[in-house]
């Protein structure tokens, strides 16, 4: 018995290597044969795969690209060719904070000087012990479709902006008739043209979120940042948004720093959130979200909170309404979407309010989705990076010794869009 073992033990042994060589030679063919690029690199940065797609990318062989730092392979640039600051860099944020991350306006600068626009998805690896081995990504080249997506942008926001003017035109007049001082109607004409009126202001919206949709795509969303402190900013935010809630007869709570229904604020000690953002896309960005919530939630109450670590802020806006169908969540940020039930098509809606949403927190390197169960409610949750205080004073100073008048813009803010467990 123990003969017998002994030679039929080599032959396991065999067979494994053959079984994983084959499965080896599997795995090849698949990299070999996706038109996608697959890098994976350690945690000290060294590339370690490097499939066929990567070497026509970047224009690195894979024998040259492998046991190299992936900074030298894999270099991104901004809108301008300015190099992406390391500590922005996806596979860097990816392996710092272990959570994987997906940019879709990256570009990305070959070996032959060329730039590429691509869609770049980053996932942290772990062993089985939960300890991280490196990352891998995955880099699609989107360079046509960009250009597509420009021509289409640049359509709309010529249209938008041609359109406008009439539209204005048409809703000062109606105003004007409607004006008791200015015109005697009866009432069923009046009736007639309040509904004018408001169609006319719904398609003014219309027109307005669509160039604003546009500029948002191609870069030109007007910003100046600043350090903002989100405590008070949400506080006093609240305060104004709570007549809206009221009119509803819907309940307003704001908790910041502080468990989820803690509401005494005299007992707690609020922390200071700052970030670096222009306060009117803030504010844009919060009323969407809130409006949102007010149309869909028909009793109960809306929840606004601020809490967050050292690295992130994070603000989460939660309603009691009818909730969103899973298969609807992952689409919600696209351009014109619309969950179909009855609700939305009695309400009404453009489709672009969290299309633009989610395009000027990325503007500030956040991060905004939504967690909801159908018939509980949904909650969207942003997550924007948040600035030490002495930070945020560098910056005022900056912003008070600024000339009166002057004008300043920025498309890029400190990078970290992890999320608060």
């Amino acid at each position: 018995m123990g003969l017998f073992s002994a030679k039929s033990k080599p032959k396991k042994t065999s067979a494994l290597a053959s079984s994983l060589q084959s499965e080896k030679i599997k795995s090849d063919i698949i990299l070999s044969a996706i038109d996608d690029c697959v890098v994976y690199i350690d945690t000290s940065g060294v590339i370690y795969l490097f499939n066929p797609a990567a070497s026509k990318l970047t224009g690195w062989l894979s024998g040259e690209a492998i046991g190299v730092d992936y900074r030298s392979v894999i270099t991104l640039i901004d809108e301008k060719g300015v190099p992406i600051a390391n500590d922005l860099h996806p596979f860097t944020v990816v392996l710092m904070q272990k959570t994987p991350i997906r940019s879709d306006n990256a570009i990305i600068k070959n070996r032959n000087g060329a730039s590429i626009s691509i869609d770049m998805t980053v996932s942290p690896l772990f062993d089985a012990n939960e300890q991280l081995q490196g990352a891998v990504s995955v880099i699609r080249d989107v360079t046509e479709q960009r250009r597509a997506e420009k021509q289409r942008a640049e359509f709309i926001s010529t249209a938008s902006h041609e359109m406008r003017t009439p539209v204005a035109a048409i809703e000062g007049y109606l105003a004007l008739a409607l004006n008791d001082k200015v015109s005697k109607i009866d009432d069923k004409a009046r009736s007639f043209l309040t509904k004018a009126h408001e169609s006319t202001q719904h398609l003014g919206k219309l027109f307005q979120d669509l160039l604003t949709s546009a500029k948002a795509e191609d870069g030109r969303l007007t910003s100046h940042p600043i350090a903002v402190e989100m405590s008070e900013f949400v506080e006093k935010l609240t305060q104004d948004l709570k007549f809206v809630a009221e009119k509803k007869n819907l309940q307003l709570e704001c908790t910041i720093g502080s468990p989820s229904g803690f509401t005494d604020a005299s007992k707690v000690i609020k922390p200071l959130y700052y970030v670096q953002a222009d306060p009117d896309r803030l504010r844009e960005v919060i009323t969407n979200l809130f409006d949102n919530a007010v149309k869909y939630t028909e009793t109960g109450k809306i929840t606004i909170s601020l809490s967050g670590d050292d690295k992130v802020v994070q603000f989460r806006i939660r309603d009691t309404g009818p909730g969103i169908p899973i298969e609807d969540q992952p689409h919600l940020f696209q351009k014109f979407y619309r969950v179909d039930n009855s609700a939305t098509r009695t309400i009404g809606g453009t489709g672009l309010g969290l299309f633009i949403t989610k395009k000027i927190i990325e503007l500030y390197s956040g991060r905004i989705w939504v967690e909801s169960t159908p018939g509980l409610g949904s909650t969207f949750i942003i997550n924007l990076p948040r600035i030490t205080s002495e930070r945020a004073r560098q910056l005022q100073k900056e912003e008070d010794s600024r000339p009166a008048g002057s004008v300043y813009t920025q498309n890029t803010a400190p990078s970290n869009t992890g999320v608060i467990q």
